[in-house]
């Protein structure tokens, strides 16, 4: 294994594995997890928590194994983006005051995930020999995508929580 698919691996190993956290910890508090949801203006928050847990930890999943991998990027985009405009955004960038830090450093991570392929050590590159299209066109298709679920989930389920809420 050279440098560059070792590389891969680890950034797919670990950004996988924080959805998969991400996921499984919703899963196990789905009515903790839905009362976040309500209280943070989604609609439906019960339907939000269980899909939040399956899709966290689905992407996840499949970005360790390196399967449909645009699309598990895509996933990672969107459920950042989520977070980013539900919660973190109006907190400005740090982390340490629940600023986006963290999710544009996730989302974008995925993204280079998706640019750069990923690789021989993958089922995308056991099944189909390699990614398919340029990096620029796999980067486009996790952003694009990500970012335009993320837009139709914010637009049919989450309405800004009144002040003081």
């Amino acid at each position: 294994m050279d440098g560059t698919e070792l590389a891969r691996v680890m950034l797919r190993t670990v950004v996988g594995a924080t959805m998969i956290a991400h996921g499984v910890k919703h899963g196990r508090s789905l009515e903790g997890t839905a009362g976040w949801f309500e209280s943070i203006g989604f609609t439906q928050p019960r339907a939000q928590a269980r899909a939040s847990a399956v899709v966290e930890a689905g992407a996840g999943a499949a970005i360790i194994a390196g399967a449909g991998t645009p699309l598990a990027a895509s996933a990672v985009v969107a459920t950042m983006a989520i977070a980013a405009r539900t919660v973190h955004a109006a907190n400005g960038f740090f982390i340490t005051a629940e600023g986006y830090e963290y999710v544009l450093n996730l989302a974008t991570a995925s993204v280079v995930i998706s640019a750069l392929g990923s690789g021989r050590w993958s089922v995308d590159g056991l099944v189909r020999g390699g990614s398919r299209g340029s990096g620029a066109r796999r980067a486009a298709l996790a952003a694009g995508l990500g970012l335009a679920a993320a837009s139709v989930q914010l637009a049919v389920f989450w309405r800004r929580p009144s002040p003081g809420r």
